[in-house]
């Protein structure tokens, strides 16, 4: 399970600062001691633990989505096991009257390579609404070319994706997805099941760099 209350606080600020605006405070000046070299060394000791930490924290997220999307979509298996590789992300997001943004963590598979990329999204909505949202996408590329481009691009997202019957390069084995683009598939998990339309304007995919 991902660290759920930490996206609620960063949402939380995210909102406050689109409704209120950036101030400048220009005058106010924040002065820190300089730290010894022993902190330093503790500092970075605790870094690497809490790094290890969130890896396997996102490495176990992605084993638990792409094992329910097994169990509702057998024929998912065998799309992503033939494809270029794929992407697995967890989102938590928050919506307050006309502001909205969301949260996640995953990672991009190489099936080539067998490598990972640790990455993050982020989502801005706008329009009037309230409430919480939890979900999680699995990003299928049938191309090499696709898949970099989704890891080492800043991939954005901004439009809507329907889920298709049938599909091109893979056939009836990308069944129960969402056609993003040629050769992009998207699977979104809700509480109650896959999702048969995914809209995500706004909504941008780049490298973790504290993870990589």
């Amino acid at each position: 399970m991902m660290r759920a209350h930490k996206y609620f606080l960063m949402i939380i600020v995210i909102l406050f600062a689109l409704s209120i605006g950036a101030s400048s405070n220009a005058g106010l000046k924040f002065w820190e001691k300089e730290k010894t070299e022993t902190e330093k060394q503790q500092e970075l000791k605790q870094k690497k633990i809490d790094v290890k930490a969130e890896k396997a924290e996102v490495l176990q997220m992605t084993k638990e989505t792409l094992n329910r999307l097994y169990k509702l979509q057998p024929a998912a298996r065998k799309a992503i096991a033939n494809s270029a590789g794929y992407a697995v992300f967890s989102n938590f997001g928050m919506k307050l009257f006309t502001v909205g943004s969301g949260i996640g963590e995953g990672i991009a598979f190489n099936n080539a390579k067998k490598s990972i990329t640790y990455m993050k999204m982020v989502e801005l909505q706008a329009g009037l609404g309230f409430g919480i949202k939890k979900f999680r996408l699995i990003w299928v590329f049938e191309k090499q070319s696709n898949l970099n481009d989704f890891i080492n691009s800043g991939w954005e997202f901004s439009g809507q994706a329907s889920a298709a019957a049938t599909t091109g390069g893979q056939g009836a084995y990308i069944t129960g997805a969402m056609s993003v683009s040629p050769g992009v598939w998207l699977y979104q998990l809700l509480d109650d099941g896959l999702a048969a339309e995914f809209t995500g304007k706004g909504t941008k995919y780049y490298k973790d760099d504290d993870l990589n």
